[in-house]
């Protein structure tokens, strides 16, 4: 029981972490297009 005491916390802080990173990219706009880039791939440009 007292591993608890440790791994609770580190996954509260890891949960965060990711939290924290999906709201930076939501606020900065790298889920605005999401069809182009897979749209790209198939027509080369060249």
């Amino acid at each position: 029981m007292n591993i608890l005491i440790l791994t609770v916390p580190m996954a509260i802080l890891v949960s965060a972490g990711f939290a924290a990173a999906f709201l930076w990219a939501v606020k900065n706009g790298q889920f605005e297009d999401l069809e182009t880039p897979s749209h790209r791939v198939l027509y080369d440009e060249k």
